[in-house]
């Protein structure tokens, strides 16, 4: 049984009005924190979120990778991430949060965002850094994205949708040559299949000959596949993804470590807690109490 995690916010809970209530949102960076004073603790969201540093001090973190705030940082992340500010002084920028279905119901690809790296999931690809000769236009967008969001004209959501579409592809173009690689080779396209089946099934499914058999390829090749793309194994890669849902589950200290144990299938307490620290390198009492608050 499923017990409660994070708190988990939809667009619905961030803004009710009559433009767009669940869907799509959009502000300038310091009017958003000053209306959502309680975001900066670690939580998730349902929707897709894009912000835009244009100036500002601190670091945020997303899946408890932390990342310095820099002017020109433009960072992307997927539905049921987690990720905490933690800034100095007021940053100046944009944010912008929609809806899976905000897109797909005006793209005739269901999975038009699948060729852009950022929305990978993958926390070193969702980071950027923008050249500054590229910022003015990039800012220029994401102004044009406020205005339309808040207005009333005719068919203002198709062009949102339109102007971030072109924001995409603006960031994939300048973005440097690791996000901006061309992403529809055969290795790479079963890497990201591989990732959503991991994403599905990683608390009953722990084994790499698992994910090969639905692939239809063998555990050697989806093994040498994963190392050719990223370096690491399969393996690695579905024990990294249970040991980020741990982390996710412990920073809500509501939930009890044999709780965890259970959500993500573990035989036991005991078993749960070897395998967090033999690769997080401390136990989930202790990371529990680096990470939440009393």
């Amino acid at each position: 049984m499923s017990h409660q995690q994070l708190p988990v916010y939809s667009i619905h809970n961030l803004k009710e009005s009559r433009f767009s209530p669940k869907d799509f949102m959009a502000d300038h960076f310091p009017h958003y924190l000053e209306e959502h004073k309680d975001l900066r603790f670690p939580h998730k969201h349902s929707f897709y979120q894009l912000v835009y540093f244009a100036g500002g001090g601190g670091s945020h973190s997303i899946d408890f990778v932390h990342f310095p705030v820099e002017a020109g940082q433009l960072y992307f992340m997927v539905p049921g991430q987690v990720h905490s500010w933690d800034f100095e002084g007021q940053p100046e920028g944009f944010i912008v949060n929609f809806s899976e279905q905000y897109l797909s119901d005006f793209l005739a690809n269901p999975r038009y965002l699948d060729q852009f790296n950022f929305f990978s999931g993958i926390v070193q690809e969702q980071v950027i850094v923008l050249p500054e000769g590229v910022r003015p236009a990039l800012e220029g967008l994401l102004e044009r994205i406020v205005r339309e969001g808040n207005s009333e004209a005719v068919l203002k959501d198709d062009m949102v949708r339109t102007i971030l579409v072109q924001l995409f592809i603006l960031v994939s173009r300048h973005a440097g040559s690791e996000t901006a690689k061309q992403t529809t080779n055969y290795n790479t396209v079963v890497l990201r299949n591989f990732q959503k089946l991991i994403d599905l099934h990683y608390k009953e499914k722990k084994l790499t000959k698992d994910y090969a058999a639905m692939l239809y390829i063998t555990p050697n090749h989806l093994n040498a596949l994963c190392k050719d793309v990223t370096g690491r194994s399969a393996g690695e890669l579905i024990r990294d993804r249970v040991l980020l849902e741990a982390k996710r589950l412990l920073v809500n200290a509501r939930l009890s470590i044999a709780q965890i144990a259970t959500e993500l299938q573990f035989m036991d307490n005991s078993y749960f807690s070897k395998f967090f620290k033999k690769y997080e390198g401390v136990t989930p009492e202790i990371f529990r109490k680096q990470h939440v608050k009393s």
